[in-house]
């Protein structure tokens, strides 16, 4: 969020990404949990040293510490050695220091951080093992400012396309999303940080998120919006949950019984805090007693909270006992002891680095895997350079830096490699290369970041184009051998706080690419976005189309070496792109954004569940990404035809790398079941996994998955059920694109 808007609520977006503290094991990320990543969960050993300190603490120091005593810190008692609770934004890095009490910069010179590929970047490498790397490398540069907590990762489903958090968001998928977050929760806390996953839950739109009121059955509930969330809790072992700003039900989540008490800490066991949004409280009493730990925020002095002086006089009132408060305090002093902020242990806590050449490295590696491949006729690439004398450069976004920037946490960093200078970097000496602008960003600045609105065009500004601009860019095509455009958005325009209004592409791109490629066949397009835009005409006209993200310090670097062939890409799409807006389910059952309330009436047929089970073309389908080699393959097959409940089903299956250079492919494993006695999506993502294959060579994937993870869930008894009988087992590189099939029983 931008400093000088200090009325808005804050909080934190996702976490991303990699490091050093120790070499990231190799996950599988088919399997529901490997022991390599398996978090370490809050240990009890603490708990008499714990209630000796609560016994010694005042009415008023046990409150200090259950609400912000500025912007990001909780109160400490410093008479028993009891530290502030010390947390940072961090959804693309870690966010520079600010003023305690405002949103002004606290203007230090040591607060650089490394920028991260986004959340839909990192779920774009379809790779855990990336996750890691992601989580271990930010929580080093956590530890490095000397943090407790990041405020990240944030693994809310994307249910629209047109949602101004998706770029931080990862999937449209529930076991992509866990599976992509476990490994980033426990790489950051095997750092000693606590990570505060968010934003529990049903957080699926900035419209009237301050308000809305979320309806979603309960199996929909539990079959799409909280898997990840429970995988972070059970697997992950994260030691924060940060509540949302909306309800659920009739009730704000931050003081919702059901989602806090009933189902975060009794159905899952989760031991540590919950965190609120900023400013996301509404109550003092309730609140406390339906779970939440913390109250954050920053609209008014922090003695104002309703955990703090209103929650002092509740509690001389009766109506909060003080045994209450303990057991928020406990909670509280048990993590600060995990993560060795105070105690015995604090001395051998990680140290971190921060802005290290291994961490920018880190954000190159997921950059490099995060980049799509959506189109490539005629092998237009990677880019061959004999004869090439010239390349047009054409593009706002060939220039724009987007560390900062929107409302959304940003990072000040010493390093963001634009595509320009990729490419220059990468480039032969003896290549010219021609820039040109060719269009301006425009805003409309009256409804330009408007809290709870949808982001409205202005009347025309937004789309015109400036003739110099796009004379300019004309030329450049028309005199280099080669133009590539850098179209797509940033994050000024995909924001936290405001939805998208249209898939449209913005600042009258469409027509400038038509424009430039009038001028010159070679032409290449790249789109740098963090959401799915409505990309037919551009797809139609184009022989080269890529996809990158809001790619992190090194995304131009990654960007020229996957342009010029020196990285093979591998990335595929983590959401559906569709051809209109018309076609993605919450739109289709006109249920975004809703009113006061909003109601989930796609119910489990969210993203490609909704597009495949209702045989609906998308432009290109999740999961989806090209090679510049080719990929066969082969001799599919399960270890058995019929399984028990309790078994693991492993799947094998033989890639071939049918081209000329060597490349990465990730296998992907749905599963059907087309005579089931309830209604159910045509297939469903339960296994993936990414593997480099060298030219001309065979290997053979094998791909686990637990017989509980075909499991729907069952309302009238409350549990989950795995339904006998026949399923099919469907192996792909996207969902549309099923390989090969194999038939299994379940007793």
């Amino acid at each position: 969020m931008k400093n000088k808007m200090i009325y808005l609520p804050v909080f934190m977006a996702f976490a991303l990404l990699t490091s050093c503290k120790k070499d990231a094991q190799n996950v599988n990320s088919d399997v529901v949990q490997t022991e390599e990543h398996q978090g370490k969960e809050i240990s009890s050993e603490f708990d008499g040293e714990i209630e000796k300190l609560v016994s010694q603490m005042t009415l008023e120091e046990k409150i200090g510490m259950l609400h912000g005593n500025s912007m990001f810190s909780t109160g400490a008692v410093e008479r028993l050695g009891i530290p502030e609770l010390k947390m940072a934004d961090g959804p693309l890095g870690v966010r520079e220091e600010i003023s305690r009490d405002n949103w002004a910069p606290a203007g230090l010179t040591n607060d650089f951080a490394t920028y991260y590929p986004a959340g839909g970047a990192l779920a774009a490498t379809w790779d855990a093992e990336m996750a890691y790397t992601f989580g271990n490398s930010l929580g080093q540069e956590m530890r490095a400012r000397d943090k407790d907590m990041l405020l990240s990762p944030a693994i809310n489903m994307v249910r629209t396309p047109l949602g101004g958090r998706t770029y931080e968001y990862m999937s449209e998928d529930p076991f992509l999303n866990k599976k992509i977050a476990v490994p980033l929760v426990v790489g950051l806390q095997d750092n000693d940080v606590m990570a505060c996953v968010k934003h529990f839950a049903a957080n699926n739109q900035e419209t009237n998120r301050d308000f809305v009121d979320v309806q979603i059955d309960e199996r929909t509930l539990r079959e799409i919006y909280l898997p990840a969330f429970e995988a972070a809790v059970k697997e992950g072992h994260a030691y924060g949950i940060m509540g949302a700003y909306n309800k659920f039900r009739g009730e704000y989540l931050c003081e919702n019984d059901y989602m806090l008490n009933k189902i975060l800490r009794d159905e899952w066991g989760f031991k540590g805090i919950v965190v609120s949004d900023w400013a996301a409280v509404h109550s003092t009493a309730k609140s406390l007693k339906s779970g939440l730990d913390i109250e954050m925020g920053t609209p008014k002095p922090f003695n104002e909270f309703f955990l703090a002086d209103k929650l002092v006089a509740a509690a001389k009132e009766g109506e909060v006992s003080e045994a209450e408060i303990d057991i928020h305090v406990k909670r509280i002093l048990r993590t600060l002891f995990q993560v060795k902020a105070m105690g015995p242990d604090s001395k051998n806590r990680v140290k971190g680095s921060i802005s290290t050449e291994a961490h920018y490295q880190d954000a190159y590696k997921i950059a490099a895997e995060a980049i799509v491949l959506l189109k490539n006729d005629n092998n237009a690439l990677p880019l061959k350079l004999d004869g090439v004398k010239s390349i047009a450069v054409i593009g706002n976004n060939a220039t724009k830096k987007n560390a900062l920037g929107g409302f959304g946490a940003g990072v000040k960093t010493k390093r963001e490699i634009t595509p320009l200078e990729g490419l220059k970097n990468r480039l032969p000496s003896s290549i010219k290369i021609n820039y040109a602008e060719g269009y301006l960003e425009r805003y409309d600045e009256k409804n330009k970041g408007k809290l709870g609105d949808i982001t409205l065009n202005g009347p025309v500004t937004i789309d015109e184009l400036d003739p110099a601009k796009v004379n300019e860019a004309v030329e450049a095509a028309k005199k280099s051998d080669v133009a590539i455009i850098f179209a797509g958005s940033n994050r000024d325009y995909e924001t936290e706080a405001s939805d998208r209004r249209t898939l449209k592409l913005p600042f009258g791109q469409e027509e400038l690419i038509k424009k430039v490629q009038a001028v010159n066949p070679r032409t290449i397009v790249v789109m740098i976005a963090g959401a799915p835009f409505d990309i037919n005409e551009v797809s139609k006209n184009t022989s080269a189309l890529v996809w990158s993200w809001f790619n992190g310090s090194e995304g131009g670097n990654a960007l020229a070496d996957v342009l010029l062939g020196k990285v093979n890409p591998s990335g595929k799409l983590p959401w559906t792109m569709p051809k209109n807006i018309m076609d993605s389910p919450a739109h289709a059952t006109k249920s975004f954004p809703g009113g006061k309330t909003v109601n989930y009436a796609e119910g489990i047929l969210i993203g490609y569940r909704w597009f495949d089970t209702k045989n609906i073309a998308p432009l290109y389908p999740f999961g989806y990404g090209l090679s510049y080699t080719t990929f066969a393959f082969e001799n599919a097959k399960a270890d058995k035809t019929s399984y028990a409940e309790n078994e693991m089903i492993t799947v094998a299956i033989d890639v071939k790398n049918t081209g000329k250079v060597d490349g990465k492919e990730v296998v992907q494993l749905y599963a059907s079941k087309s005579d089931s006695k309830v209604s159910r999506a045509s297939k469903e993502l339960k296994g993936f996994k990414k593997v480099l294959v060298k030219a001309g060579n065979s290997e053979t994937v094998i791909l686990q998955l637990p017989v509980k993870e075909l499991a729907y869930y069952d309302v009238a008894s409350k549990k989950w059920v795995v339904e006998a009988g026949k399923y099919t087992l469907k192996v792909g590189n996207s969902s549309r694109d099923i390989k090969k099939e194999i038939a299994i029983t379940i007793n």
